[in-house]
C-alpha cells in the first residue's frame, strides 16, 4: 500500500512539474554554470525573454538577464541570492497589453490626428566582464665604485602590464619586458652588454565564460612546469573540471629569445573546487619537447594547490621524464611539497621538501649526457620556518634549511633568525635585526644585520639605515675574512602613482673600499571601470 501511494504521489508531482513548464505565463530553465558574479541559464527557447528581465528562484528575483542566445541567457546575480548549478529558474512572461481600439465615429477635433508616442527606455546592456588594468614602468641605474677594481655601471628598464577584460570586453593583454645595458665592463668581458628579455607577452580572448584562448608568450599558472610557451594555449571548463592544450615553442636556452627549432606541445586536465572552507586546484598533464624535429624531452607532471579553512595552505608538484635514449626511460626529475599552517594571527609554521635532478635534453645536450648521468643524484632540501608575535609590536621568527645529496655529498645547513620591533616606543619607526649562519663543506659564514626604518615626512618620505657584518671562514684557507657594510635608502612618494628611490652603500673588505649607488624612478598606473 505504501509503495502504491508513493507511485501515485510521484506521478502527481511529475505531472504537476510538466504542466508548470507548459504554463503559457511562465518558462522554466536550469542553471548550467555559475561564476562569482554571473549565472548561465538554459531554456528550450529564449525568444520571449528580454534583456533586463528578472528570473526567479523560489519566488524571489535573483537573476537579471544581461545577454542571451537562442537557448541560453547570461544573468547577473542580484539580491544576494545563493545560486547553484542545476537550480531551477522561473521566468514570468510579460504579456504586452494591446492598445484600445478607437472607432472613427468617435474621433473628435480634440484628438490630434498624429499621436506622438514617448520613446521607450530600455535597460542598458551590461557586460559580464569588468575591465581592470594594472601596470608599472621603471628605470634604474646601478653604479659601483672601488679603490682597487674597475668601476661598473648598468642601466635597466622594466615594463609590466595586466589589462584584463579591456573595455569590459573579452580581450585581455599581459606583458613583462626588461632591458639591461652594461655601460662599463672589463676589457676581457665576452658576455652581452645589451640585453632585452620578453618574459611575458600575450593576448587572451574569452570566447565564452568557460573557453579561453591565449596567443603569445605565457607561463600557465595551472601548468607552470611547462615554463614559457611561445604559441597558443586553449583552456575549457566543464563545471569544476577543466582541460587545456599547449602548442608552440620554448624560448632559446642562451638568450631567451624566439627559437623555431624548439617546438613543444602538450595538454593537461584538472579540477578546481571552491566551497566556503576549501579552495583547490589539481592538474595532471604531459609535454613533448623537441629540437629540430627530434624528441628532446618528454615528461608528465602533477600540480596541486589548496587552501583549507583559510589556515592551511598546501602545494605540491612533481615531474617524471618518460623518454630516454640510454638506460631507464623514467626519471623522477622534480618533487616539491610544502605546507603552511596558521595557528592564529600571531603564529604560523611552514615546512617544505624538495628533490631535484638535472633535466636532460637529449638533443640539446648530446655531448654532455654521459657526464650528467654519471652525476645523476637528486639534490634534496628540507626547510622549516616559524613566525610568532608574542606581543602586539614584536614579530620574531626562525628557520632551518638543509640541502644534501645521496651519501651526504654537497651538504649545507642554514640557520636564520630575526626579530622586528614594529614601533619603537618614544622614538618611532621600525627596528629589525637578523642573523644567518651557513655551513657547507668548504665555507662557514656568519652574517648579522640591523636596520632602522622610519618616515621623515609622513606618507611622503621614508628612510632606511642599516649595518651588516659578514664573517667568512674557508676550509682551504687559514685566514678568516670579515666584511662590513653601511647603507642608507630614501623612498620619496612624488604622488599616488610616482615614486623615486635612491640608496647608497659602503663596504669595507681588507684594503678595499667599495661604494654602490642605486636609483630608480617608478610609475604605476591602474584603471578599474565602475559599473
Amino acid at each position: 500500500m505504501k509503495q502504491f501511494l508513493y507511485i501515485i504521489l510521484s506521478v502527481f508531482y511529475s505531472t504537476t512539474c510538466l504542466f508548470a513548464q507548459d504554463d503559457k505565463d511562465t518558462m522554466v530553465g536550469k542553471i548550467s554554470f555559475v561564476t562569482s558574479n554571473n549565472a548561465y541559464v538554459k531554456f528550450d527557447s529564449t525568444e520571449k525573454i528580454v534583456i533586463g528581465d528578472m528570473l526567479q528562484i523560489n519566488g524571489t528575483n535573483c537573476l537579471q538577464v544581461t545577454e542571451k542566445s537562442s537557448t541560453s541567457v547570461v544573468c547577473s546575480i542580484i539580491n544576494n541570492c545563493e545560486v547553484k548549478t542545476d537550480d531551477s529558474v522561473v521566468y514570468k512572461i510579460t504579456v504586452a497589453k494591446e492598445p484600445p481600439i478607437i472607432s472613427e465615429n468617435n474621433v473628435t477635433d480634440t484628438i490630434p490626428t498624429k499621436v506622438i508616442q514617448k520613446k521607450g527606455t530600455y535597460p542598458k546592456k551590461q557586460s559580464i566582464y569588468s575591465e581592470n588594468i594594472r601596470g608599472r614602468i621603471s628605470v634604474a641605474s646601478y653604479n659601483n665604485f672601488s679603490n682597487l677594481r674597475e668601476d661598473r655601471h648598468r642601466m635597466q628598464g622594466k615594463f609590466s602590464l595586466n589589462a584584463d577584460q579591456i573595455n569590459d570586453g573579452k580581450f585581455s593583454i599581459e606583458t613583462f619586458l626588461a632591458y639591461r645595458n652594461n655601460i662599463s665592463v672589463p676589457e676581457n668581458y665576452l658576455g652581452r652588454t645589451s640585453i632585452f628579455n620578453v618574459y611575458n607577452l600575450n593576448a587572451k580572448y574569452d570566447a565564452t565564460p568557460t573557453l579561453s584562448l591565449t596567443l603569445g608568450r605565457e607561463i600557465n599558472s595551472k601548468a607552470s612546469t611547462f615554463g614559457a610557451n611561445d604559441g597558443l594555449q586553449i583552456e575549457k571548463y566543464f563545471g569544476n573540471f577543466y582541460v587545456g592544450a599547449v602548442g608552440g615553442f620554448r624560448p632559446d636556452f642562451f638568450d631567451y629569445g624566439f627559437n623555431s627549432d624548439l617546438l613543444q606541445y602538450g595538454g593537461y586536465f584538472g579540477i578546481e573546487s571552491k566551497t566556503s572552507n576549501y579552495y583547490g586546484t589539481t592538474t595532471l598533464g604531459a609535454m613533448e619537447q623537441t629540437n629540430a624535429g627530434a624528441t628532446d624531452r618528454r615528461y608528465v607532471f602533477f600540480q596541486h594547490s589548496s587552501t583549507i579553512a583559510s589556515n592551511l595552505n598546501l602545494f605540491g608538484s612533481a615531474e617524471m621524464d618518460i623518454f630516454s635514449k640510454t638506460g631507464s626511460a623514467t626519471r623522477l626529475t622534480n618533487l616539491y611539497v610544502s605546507a603552511r599552517y596558521r595557528f592564529s594571527k600571531a603564529a604560523n609554521l611552514m615546512i617544505s621538501y624538495d628533490s631535484r635532478k638535472q633535466i636532460i635534453y637529449y638533443e640539446t645536450f648530446q655531448s654532455e649526457i654521459e657526464r650528467i648521468l654519471d652525476d645523476d643524484l637528486a639534490r634534496q632540501g628540507i626547510r622549516a620556518r616559524l613566525n610568532v608575535r608574542p606581543v602586539k609590536i614584536i614579530w620574531m621568527g626562525a628557520s632551518y634549511s638543509t640541502r644534501f645529496q645521496t651519501g651526504e655529498q654537497n651538504k649545507s645547513d642554514n640557520i636564520y633568525g630575526y626579530i622586528t620591533l614594529t614601533k619603537i616606543p618614544a622614538v618611532g619607526g621600525r627596528l629589525n635585526a637578523t642573523y644567518n649562519m651557513n655551513t657547507s663543506r668548504y665555507l662557514k659564514s656568519n652574517i648579522f644585520s640591523v636596520r632602522h626604518s622610519r618616515d621623515l615626512v609622513k606618507n611622503k618620505l621614508n628612510a632606511d639605515f642599516y649595518y651588516r657584518m659578514a664573517d667568512y671562514d674557508y676550509e682551504n684557507q687559514s685566514t678568516k675574512y670579515k666584511q662590513n657594510y653601511y647603507g642608507m635608502a630614501l623612498l620619496y612618494r612624488i604622488s599616488r602613482s610616482w615614486q623615486f628611490n635612491i640608496s647608497g652603500e659602503m663596504s669595507q673588505f681588507e684594503n678595499e673600499n667599495s661604494y654602490r649607488f642605486y636609483t630608480q624612478l617608478t610609475k604605476r598606473f591602474y584603471s578599474k571601470k565602475k559599473k
